[in-house]
Protein backbone atom coordinates (compact mmCIF):
# COMPACT_ATOMS: atom_id res chain seq x y z
CA UNK A 1 0.00 0.00 0.00
CA UNK A 2 1.22 3.55 -0.69
CA UNK A 3 1.34 4.56 2.98
CA UNK A 4 3.09 1.38 4.14
CA UNK A 5 2.31 -0.43 7.38
CA UNK A 6 0.07 -3.44 8.02
CA UNK A 7 -2.68 -4.21 5.50
CA UNK A 8 -6.01 -5.04 7.17
CA UNK A 9 -9.66 -4.02 7.35
CA UNK A 10 -10.48 -1.21 4.93
CA UNK A 11 -7.13 -1.58 3.15
CA UNK A 12 -7.93 -5.19 2.24
CA UNK A 13 -11.37 -4.16 0.99
CA UNK A 14 -9.70 -1.45 -1.10
CA UNK A 15 -7.41 -4.05 -2.67
CA UNK A 16 -10.44 -6.25 -3.41
CA UNK A 17 -12.16 -3.41 -5.27
CA UNK A 18 -9.01 -2.77 -7.35
CA UNK A 19 -8.65 -6.48 -8.14
CA UNK A 20 -12.28 -6.90 -9.14
CA UNK A 21 -12.03 -3.86 -11.41
CA UNK A 22 -8.80 -5.11 -12.97
CA UNK A 23 -7.24 -1.74 -12.13
CA UNK A 24 -3.62 -2.84 -12.40
CA UNK A 25 -0.52 -0.88 -13.30
CA UNK A 26 1.22 -2.00 -16.48
CA UNK A 27 4.93 -2.13 -17.19
CA UNK A 28 8.04 -4.25 -17.00
CA UNK A 29 9.85 -5.33 -13.88
CA UNK A 30 12.51 -7.70 -12.72
CA UNK A 31 13.04 -10.17 -9.91
CA UNK A 32 16.00 -11.49 -7.97
CA UNK A 33 16.38 -14.45 -5.68
CA UNK A 34 18.61 -13.59 -2.72
CA UNK A 35 19.45 -15.84 0.22
CA UNK A 36 19.26 -13.63 3.32
CA UNK A 37 19.36 -16.48 5.84
CA UNK A 38 22.93 -15.82 7.00
CA UNK A 39 22.25 -12.11 7.43
CA UNK A 40 19.11 -12.99 9.40
CA UNK A 41 21.00 -15.34 11.73
CA UNK A 42 23.67 -12.70 12.27
CA UNK A 43 20.95 -10.22 13.22
CA UNK A 44 19.44 -12.64 15.70
CA UNK A 45 22.83 -13.16 17.30
CA UNK A 46 23.38 -9.43 17.58
CA UNK A 47 21.10 -9.23 20.63
CA UNK A 48 22.11 -12.56 22.13
CA UNK A 49 23.51 -12.00 25.62
CA UNK A 50 24.15 -15.62 26.54
CA UNK A 51 27.57 -15.97 28.16
CA UNK A 52 27.21 -18.74 30.71
CA UNK A 53 25.25 -21.01 28.43
CA UNK A 54 21.93 -22.65 29.24
CA UNK A 55 20.50 -26.08 28.49
CA UNK A 56 17.58 -25.39 26.15
CA UNK A 57 15.18 -27.69 24.29
CA UNK A 58 13.57 -26.23 21.17
CA UNK A 59 10.37 -27.67 19.67
CA UNK A 60 10.17 -26.70 16.01
CA UNK A 61 7.02 -28.79 15.55
CA UNK A 62 8.12 -29.59 11.95
CA UNK A 63 7.51 -25.93 11.17
CA UNK A 64 9.21 -23.48 8.82
CA UNK A 65 11.96 -22.43 11.25
CA UNK A 66 13.74 -25.81 11.17
CA UNK A 67 16.72 -25.04 8.93
CA UNK A 68 17.42 -21.64 10.48
CA UNK A 69 16.99 -23.03 13.99
CA UNK A 70 19.57 -25.76 13.38
CA UNK A 71 22.13 -23.26 12.11
CA UNK A 72 21.34 -20.73 14.84
CA UNK A 73 21.66 -23.09 17.81
CA UNK A 74 25.10 -24.25 16.66
CA UNK A 75 26.29 -20.71 17.32
CA UNK A 76 24.76 -20.29 20.78
CA UNK A 77 26.54 -21.04 24.03
CA UNK A 78 25.25 -23.88 26.18
CA UNK A 79 23.51 -27.11 25.21
CA UNK A 80 20.69 -27.12 22.68
CA UNK A 81 18.33 -29.92 21.61
CA UNK A 82 15.90 -29.58 18.71
CA UNK A 83 12.68 -31.58 18.56
CA UNK A 84 11.03 -32.20 15.18
CA UNK A 85 13.46 -30.02 13.25
CA UNK A 86 12.50 -31.39 9.82
CA UNK A 87 10.19 -29.10 7.91
CA UNK A 88 7.05 -31.11 7.12
CA UNK A 89 3.73 -29.43 6.47
CA UNK A 90 1.89 -32.62 7.39
CA UNK A 91 3.04 -32.03 11.00
CA UNK A 92 3.46 -35.74 11.79
CA UNK A 93 4.27 -35.27 15.49
CA UNK A 94 1.88 -32.62 16.77
CA UNK A 95 0.17 -29.50 15.49
CA UNK A 96 2.52 -26.52 15.90
CA UNK A 97 0.33 -24.29 18.03
CA UNK A 98 2.08 -23.45 21.33
CA UNK A 99 -1.10 -22.08 22.91
CA UNK A 100 -2.58 -25.60 23.11
CA UNK A 101 -1.16 -27.45 26.13
CA UNK A 102 -1.35 -30.86 24.43
CA UNK A 103 1.03 -29.60 21.76
CA UNK A 104 3.70 -28.89 24.38
CA UNK A 105 3.66 -32.37 25.95
CA UNK A 106 6.74 -33.56 24.02
CA UNK A 107 8.62 -30.42 24.97
CA UNK A 108 7.67 -30.76 28.63
CA UNK A 109 8.90 -34.37 28.73
CA UNK A 110 12.16 -33.53 26.99
CA UNK A 111 12.90 -30.60 29.29
CA UNK A 112 12.42 -32.73 32.39
CA UNK A 113 14.32 -35.73 30.99
CA UNK A 114 17.30 -33.63 29.91
CA UNK A 115 17.22 -31.50 33.05
CA UNK A 116 17.07 -28.47 30.77
CA UNK A 117 16.75 -24.89 31.97
CA UNK A 118 13.82 -24.20 29.67
CA UNK A 119 11.95 -25.24 26.56
CA UNK A 120 10.93 -23.01 23.65
CA UNK A 121 8.28 -23.84 21.04
CA UNK A 122 7.13 -22.22 17.81
CA UNK A 123 4.03 -22.27 15.68
CA UNK A 124 4.22 -23.34 12.03
CA UNK A 125 5.61 -20.10 10.62
CA UNK A 126 7.56 -19.18 13.76
CA UNK A 127 5.90 -15.88 14.56
CA UNK A 128 4.41 -17.17 17.84
CA UNK A 129 6.36 -18.45 20.83
CA UNK A 130 5.55 -20.81 23.68
CA UNK A 131 7.77 -21.75 26.62
CA UNK A 132 8.08 -24.14 29.55
CA UNK A 133 10.34 -23.81 32.59
CA UNK A 134 12.72 -26.40 34.04
CA UNK A 135 9.84 -28.05 35.90
CA UNK A 136 7.89 -28.46 32.68
CA UNK A 137 5.38 -25.76 33.61
CA UNK A 138 3.91 -23.81 30.69
CA UNK A 139 4.31 -20.05 30.53
CA UNK A 140 1.41 -18.44 28.70
CA UNK A 141 1.93 -15.59 26.26
CA UNK A 142 0.93 -12.96 28.82
CA UNK A 143 3.32 -14.41 31.42
CA UNK A 144 6.17 -14.24 28.93
CA UNK A 145 5.23 -10.67 28.07
CA UNK A 146 5.33 -9.71 31.76
CA UNK A 147 8.91 -11.01 32.02
CA UNK A 148 9.99 -9.37 28.78
CA UNK A 149 8.46 -6.09 29.99
CA UNK A 150 10.45 -6.27 33.21
CA UNK A 151 13.67 -6.29 31.19
CA UNK A 152 12.61 -3.74 28.56
CA UNK A 153 11.42 -1.24 31.18
CA UNK A 154 14.91 -1.09 32.64
CA UNK A 155 15.99 0.81 29.52
CA UNK A 156 12.62 2.40 28.65
CA UNK A 157 11.37 3.73 31.97
CA UNK A 158 7.71 4.70 31.92
CA UNK A 159 7.18 3.26 28.45
CA UNK A 160 3.81 2.04 27.17
CA UNK A 161 3.59 -1.76 26.99
CA UNK A 162 0.65 -3.11 25.00
CA UNK A 163 -1.25 -6.36 25.43
CA UNK A 164 -4.47 -7.61 23.92
CA UNK A 165 -7.77 -7.71 25.73
CA UNK A 166 -7.49 -11.46 26.43
CA UNK A 167 -4.38 -11.02 28.60
CA UNK A 168 -4.30 -11.63 32.34
CA UNK A 169 -4.85 -8.78 34.77
CA UNK A 170 -1.63 -10.02 36.37
CA UNK A 171 0.22 -8.79 33.27
CA UNK A 172 -1.21 -5.27 33.39
CA UNK A 173 -0.57 -5.04 37.13
CA UNK A 174 2.99 -6.33 36.66
CA UNK A 175 3.76 -3.74 33.96
CA UNK A 176 2.54 -0.95 36.24
CA UNK A 177 4.53 -2.33 39.19
CA UNK A 178 7.67 -2.38 37.06
CA UNK A 179 7.22 1.27 36.14
CA UNK A 180 5.51 0.98 32.76
CA UNK A 181 2.20 2.17 31.37
CA UNK A 182 0.02 -0.85 30.55
CA UNK A 183 -2.29 -0.42 27.58
CA UNK A 184 -5.05 -2.93 26.86
CA UNK A 185 -5.78 -3.09 23.14
CA UNK A 186 -7.66 -5.01 20.47
CA UNK A 187 -6.67 -8.54 19.52
CA UNK A 188 -4.97 -8.88 16.13
CA UNK A 189 -1.33 -8.47 15.22
CA UNK A 190 -2.01 -5.76 12.62
CA UNK A 191 -3.99 -3.73 15.15
CA UNK A 192 -1.28 -4.19 17.78
CA UNK A 193 1.50 -3.07 15.42
CA UNK A 194 -0.38 0.08 14.45
CA UNK A 195 -0.94 0.92 18.12
CA UNK A 196 2.76 0.33 18.86
CA UNK A 197 3.65 2.87 16.20
CA UNK A 198 1.13 5.40 17.53
CA UNK A 199 2.34 5.12 21.14
CA UNK A 200 6.03 4.49 20.39
CA UNK A 201 5.76 1.36 22.49
CA UNK A 202 8.95 -0.72 22.71
CA UNK A 203 7.08 -3.97 23.41
CA UNK A 204 3.68 -5.53 22.86
CA UNK A 205 2.13 -8.98 22.82
CA UNK A 206 -0.91 -11.19 22.64
CA UNK A 207 -2.11 -14.21 24.58
CA UNK A 208 -1.63 -16.20 21.38
CA UNK A 209 2.16 -15.91 21.67
CA UNK A 210 2.69 -13.08 19.19
CA UNK A 211 5.36 -10.91 20.88
CA UNK A 212 6.49 -7.70 19.20
CA UNK A 213 9.87 -6.18 20.09
CA UNK A 214 10.54 -2.62 18.97
CA UNK A 215 13.25 -2.47 21.65
CA UNK A 216 16.45 -3.15 19.66
CA UNK A 217 14.38 -4.86 16.93
CA UNK A 218 11.83 -3.93 14.26
CA UNK A 219 8.45 -4.10 15.98
CA UNK A 220 7.16 -7.32 14.43
CA UNK A 221 6.48 -10.79 15.79
CA UNK A 222 9.51 -13.06 15.34
CA UNK A 223 9.50 -16.09 17.63
CA UNK A 224 13.14 -16.97 16.93
CA UNK A 225 14.13 -13.50 18.10
CA UNK A 226 11.85 -13.87 21.12
CA UNK A 227 13.63 -17.13 21.96
CA UNK A 228 17.00 -15.37 21.84
CA UNK A 229 15.66 -12.61 24.08
CA UNK A 230 14.23 -15.12 26.55
CA UNK A 231 17.56 -16.90 26.99
CA UNK A 232 19.34 -13.55 27.32
CA UNK A 233 16.77 -12.32 29.84
CA UNK A 234 17.18 -15.36 32.07
CA UNK A 235 20.95 -15.04 32.02
CA UNK A 236 20.88 -11.30 32.70
CA UNK A 237 18.56 -11.67 35.71
CA UNK A 238 20.74 -14.47 37.07
CA UNK A 239 17.85 -16.68 38.15
CA UNK A 240 15.97 -19.53 36.50
CA UNK A 241 12.93 -19.11 34.29
CA UNK A 242 11.03 -21.08 36.95
CA UNK A 243 12.02 -18.53 39.60
CA UNK A 244 10.95 -15.67 37.35
CA UNK A 245 7.63 -17.40 36.71
CA UNK A 246 7.10 -17.71 40.46
CA UNK A 247 7.29 -13.93 40.88
CA UNK A 248 3.97 -13.66 39.05
CA UNK A 249 0.84 -14.24 41.19
CA UNK A 250 -1.03 -17.47 40.53
CA UNK A 251 -4.57 -17.16 39.22
CA UNK A 252 -7.26 -19.55 38.05
CA UNK A 253 -8.45 -19.09 34.51
CA UNK A 254 -10.20 -20.72 31.60
CA UNK A 255 -8.34 -21.17 28.33
CA UNK A 256 -9.46 -19.08 25.38
CA UNK A 257 -12.83 -20.68 24.59
CA UNK A 258 -13.98 -20.35 20.97
CA UNK A 259 -17.45 -21.45 19.90
CA UNK A 260 -19.41 -21.16 16.67
CA UNK A 261 -21.92 -18.35 16.24
CA UNK A 262 -23.49 -17.25 12.98
CA UNK A 263 -21.42 -14.56 11.25
CA UNK A 264 -24.43 -12.27 11.08
CA UNK A 265 -25.03 -12.60 14.83
CA UNK A 266 -21.60 -12.59 16.45
CA UNK A 267 -21.08 -8.81 16.74
CA UNK A 268 -24.74 -8.20 17.56
CA UNK A 269 -24.56 -10.64 20.47
CA UNK A 270 -21.64 -8.75 21.96
CA UNK A 271 -23.51 -5.45 21.59
CA UNK A 272 -26.59 -6.95 23.26
CA UNK A 273 -24.52 -8.19 26.20
CA UNK A 274 -22.83 -4.82 26.51
CA UNK A 275 -26.15 -2.95 26.51
CA UNK A 276 -27.62 -5.18 29.25
CA UNK A 277 -24.51 -4.81 31.42
CA UNK A 278 -24.50 -1.04 31.06
CA UNK A 279 -28.20 -0.90 31.91
CA UNK A 280 -27.31 -2.77 35.11
CA UNK A 281 -24.62 -0.16 35.87
CA UNK A 282 -21.87 -2.76 35.39
CA UNK A 283 -18.52 -1.24 34.46
CA UNK A 284 -17.51 -2.57 31.03
CA UNK A 285 -14.25 -2.18 29.12
CA UNK A 286 -15.35 -2.23 25.48
CA UNK A 287 -11.92 -1.92 23.86
CA UNK A 288 -12.60 -5.19 22.02
CA UNK A 289 -15.88 -6.86 22.93
CA UNK A 290 -16.81 -6.66 26.61
CA UNK A 291 -14.39 -7.21 29.47
CA UNK A 292 -16.02 -7.11 32.90
CA UNK A 293 -14.02 -6.57 36.10
CA UNK A 294 -15.55 -7.89 39.33
CA UNK A 295 -14.36 -8.60 42.88
CA UNK A 296 -13.68 -12.18 41.76
CA UNK A 297 -11.59 -11.24 38.72
CA UNK A 298 -12.70 -10.59 35.14
CA UNK A 299 -14.46 -12.18 32.19
CA UNK A 300 -14.39 -11.44 28.49
CA UNK A 301 -16.69 -11.96 25.53
CA UNK A 302 -15.61 -10.81 22.06
CA UNK A 303 -16.34 -11.61 18.44
CA UNK A 304 -13.55 -12.98 16.27
CA UNK A 305 -12.55 -10.68 13.43
CA UNK A 306 -11.70 -13.59 11.13
CA UNK A 307 -14.09 -16.45 11.95
CA UNK A 308 -17.77 -17.01 12.72
CA UNK A 309 -17.05 -17.55 16.42
CA UNK A 310 -17.34 -15.85 19.77
CA UNK A 311 -14.44 -15.95 22.20
CA UNK A 312 -14.82 -16.16 25.97
CA UNK A 313 -12.29 -16.18 28.79
CA UNK A 314 -12.35 -15.67 32.56
CA UNK A 315 -9.73 -15.31 35.29
CA UNK A 316 -10.22 -15.33 39.05
CA UNK A 317 -8.29 -15.36 42.30
CA UNK A 318 -9.72 -18.76 43.29
CA UNK A 319 -11.77 -21.60 41.85
CA UNK A 320 -15.02 -20.52 43.50
CA UNK A 321 -14.63 -17.08 41.95
CA UNK A 322 -13.91 -18.63 38.56
CA UNK A 323 -17.14 -20.61 38.77
CA UNK A 324 -19.06 -17.42 39.46
CA UNK A 325 -17.46 -15.66 36.49
CA UNK A 326 -18.26 -18.57 34.18
CA UNK A 327 -21.86 -18.49 35.37
CA UNK A 328 -22.05 -14.80 34.40
CA UNK A 329 -20.84 -15.61 30.88
CA UNK A 330 -23.39 -18.41 30.59
CA UNK A 331 -26.20 -16.11 31.69
CA UNK A 332 -25.09 -13.37 29.28
CA UNK A 333 -25.12 -15.78 26.35
CA UNK A 334 -28.43 -17.40 27.26
CA UNK A 335 -30.03 -13.96 27.45
CA UNK A 336 -29.08 -13.47 23.80
CA UNK A 337 -30.35 -16.90 22.78
CA UNK A 338 -26.87 -18.39 22.37
CA UNK A 339 -26.05 -21.88 23.61
CA UNK A 340 -23.11 -21.50 26.00
CA UNK A 341 -19.94 -23.51 25.43
CA UNK A 342 -18.82 -26.22 27.82
CA UNK A 343 -16.35 -24.65 30.23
Amino acid sequence: MPDGGPVYGAKIRELAVLAQAGDFEKGHGSSQKIDVSEAYIERLLQDYQGTKGLNVVWDNGNGAAGDILERLTKRLTGEHTILFGDIDGNFPNHHPDPTVPENLADLQRAVVEKKADMGIAFDGDADRIGAVDCQGRILAGDQLLALYAREVLQDHKGATIIADVKASQVLFDSIAKDGGKPLMWKTGHSLIKVKMSETKSPLAGEMSGHIFFADKYYGFDDALYCGIRLISLVESFGVSLADLRDTLPETFSTPEIRFDVDEARKFKVVEEVKARLQAQQVKVNDTDGVRVLTDDGWWLLRASNTQAVLVARAEAKDLAGLDRLKAQIVEALKSSGIKPPAF
